[in-house]
């Protein structure tokens, strides 16, 4: 859960802490006190788009710093994520996390003690924390929405089914744009192949093999100086270790090594330094000795045949000629040569390929219609268990006559999408499958069944997603939920009935409420007052949490706006009395 919230330098909050607990906090406040502002710190702290605008001018830069503190398998993930990313939680296992904003639009993001993308900020929050708001409700609207949110109930079985379309979707798509690109541009795909057909003959004539250029430039240096190379050779040879053809008595390093240690060794007895300095004169007589060997070799080996330095010269014109054309290097053009090959094999146009692409394609499209057709199956048997848990929420929520339906439709083919047989009809299928979800309401008895954005008004709408929260919540998802005035538009029983079902939710998650509701906050485990300062010459709010008669104070303000009111605030701790038999187990 998010056990601390504070935020610097944001719209009107100047510097505040929200202390915040384990099931439901309740945010309240006048109109204009900057209730929504704590709500934006939340975006910006989960990685939120950021809004230069809202950046107070003193001191220049918004601050959101906040505490989490996680359990069970979400911690696991979290805590593994921001370790490979190079941050680590606190020793108390809380996890800190900072956004910074300033006045220019610059944004930096600190996660566990270190520098992180904003991206990490927010694959932190879709773990851990879910908003929902006013523009929310209007997002639940829209069939993709309300498809999305019918695919995360059915369950994780249906999401490795819903995972399987989309990859199929995917490589039968691919399949079918490289056949029909194949096709459309077999001309010059087959005028690119001859080019490259003619570069791989030329380089496989030449047959340049790895790091050869510089292989045959050593060894042109070396034909092309063979007498130098073979005088100096010649001359240390003779005198490390002399030989026939030496033609004067001048000593050669190994006659002279030899003498020096046997002139040591026989004084070593009277003193054992010099029979310690002969055994390193043995050695190095051995290391002569060693390289004496190794000139005779290479004197042995040393070329001077001029018909070998012409094919040198001929074999390094000919990879001259290649490095010229295709790239700067033998290991270059050889790279060029594979990368040709395999450019190849995607321009091939030949009948064969064709044929072969075809019978591909219509097998992924079979498998495709398949999947589909098994992910629709599963989607209406989810339907109908959403369905009835979300009237069974409604019931509760002031709504005893209203029904939810969930219809799955087939996409009508013909549209811009491809189409496909599924289960004997043709319909249109996408990489989400071939359904259409639209949430419908039966507001009472009698009454038709519309879709919601024309069959639920705006209070009915707050509750109808409140309803779909409530069943979300049972089948896990994040542990903390942000509501952002959802309840607007509802009163009487039915802001009674919210409060219960939020208070329900905080059982097993942690919930945050922004509300202008005394029903809804009296149900609250936490109530915090965000009020505004006008006294200077900024205004400024801060937070400030209530209990016992402040608190009464502050529902009595919402109730009738006379917080000193003693009717007012003995109707707000009647509120608070009936929320506290209703919270106990």
């Amino acid at each position: 859960m998010l056990e601390e919230l504070r935020i610097t330098g944001l719209g009107v909050i100047e510097d505040t802490t929200l202390p915040l607990t384990g099931g439901m906090n309740v945010i309240t406040g006048e109109t204009g006190a900057g209730k929504t502002m704590v709500v934006t710190g939340l975006g910006l702290l989960f990685g939120g788009r950021a809004d230069a605008g809202r950046v107070r001018a003193q001191p220049g830069r918004a601050v959101v710093e906040g505490r989490l503190r996680l359990h069970g398998r979400v911690a696991d993930t979290v805590h593994a994520r921001i370790t490979d990313a190079g941050g680590e939680p606190d020793e108390d296992g809380s996890l800190l996390l900072s956004r910074t904003v300033t006045v220019e639009g610059r944004s930096r993001a600190h996660l566990g003690g270190r520098s992180m993308p904003v991206s990490m900020l927010g694959e932190v929050g879709e773990q851990v924390v879910a908003v929902h708001g006013q523009s929310d409700q209007l997002r639940l609207l829209r069939p993709a929405e309300q498809r999305a949110a019918l695919d995360r109930f059915a369950g994780p079985e249906h999401e490795k089914l819903l995972d399987a379309v989309r990859e199929a979707y995917a490589g039968w798509r691919r399949v079918v744009d490289d056949l029909a690109d194949r096709r459309r541009n077999a001309r010059e795909r087959n005028q690119e192949a001859d080019l490259l057909r003619l570069g791989l003959d030329e380089i496989t004539r030449v047959d340049p093999q790895p790091g050869e250029d510089d292989e045959l430039k050593a060894e042109a240096q070396r034909l092309e100086h063979a007498e130098g190379l073979r005088t100096a050779a010649q001359l240390a040879h003779h005198s490390l270790a002399g030989g026939a053809e030496a033609i004067d008595e001048t000593p050669d390093a190994t006659s002279l090594l030899g003498t020096a240690r046997r002139t040591l060794e026989a004084q070593a007895g009277t003193d054992p330094a010099l029979g310690e300095l002969a055994v390193r004169l043995e050695e190095a007589a051995t290391l002569v000795t060693d390289v004496s060997a190794e000139l005779s070799a290479y004197l042995a080996a040393l070329d001077a045949d001029p018909a070998r330095l012409q094919t040198v010269y001929e074999r390094r014109a000919a990879l001259r000629a290649l490095t010229r054309k295709y790239a700067d290097d033998v290991d270059g053009v050889i790279a060029w040569a594979e990368r040709a090959r395999a450019r190849l094999s995607d321009l091939d146009s030949s009948d064969e390929l064709l044929d072969e692409l075809e019978r591909e394609s219509q097998r992924l499209a079979v498998e495709v219609a398949d999947l589909a057709g098994r992910l629709s199956a599963s989607r209406r048997e989810a339907a109908g268990r959403f369905a009835e848990q979300v009237t069974v929420e409604l019931a509760g929520l002031a709504m005893p006559h209203a029904r939810v339906q969930v219809e799955v439709l087939s996409r009508l083919a013909g549209r811009a999408e491809p189409s496909l047989p599924v289960d004997g009809v043709e319909v249109g299928v996408g990489p989400d499958g071939c359904d259409e979800v639209e949430l419908r309401l039966l507001a009472h008895p009698g009454a038709p069944a519309l879709p919601l954005q024309r069959g639920a008004s705006g209070g009915e709408l707050s509750r109808v997603m409140l309803a779909i929260e409530v069943v979300f919540a049972g089948s896990g998802g994040p542990p903390t939920l942000v509501f952002d005035e959802v309840d607007a538009g509802v009163g009487g029983q039915a802001a009674v009935e919210i409060g219960r079902r939020l208070a329900r939710l905080a059982r097993s998650h942690q919930v945050l409420v922004v509300t202008h509701l005394p029903q809804v906050a009296a149900f609250a485990d936490r109530h915090l007052v965000v009020a505004k300062d006008t006294g200077g010459a900024v205004t400024t709010s801060g937070v400030r949490m209530v209990e016992d008669t402040e608190r009464a104070r502050e529902l009595a303000r919402m109730l009738a706006g006379l917080p000193d009111s003693d009717l007012g605030i003995a109707h707000a701790e009647e509120l608070l009395a009936l929320a506290a038999r209703e919270r106990r187990p």
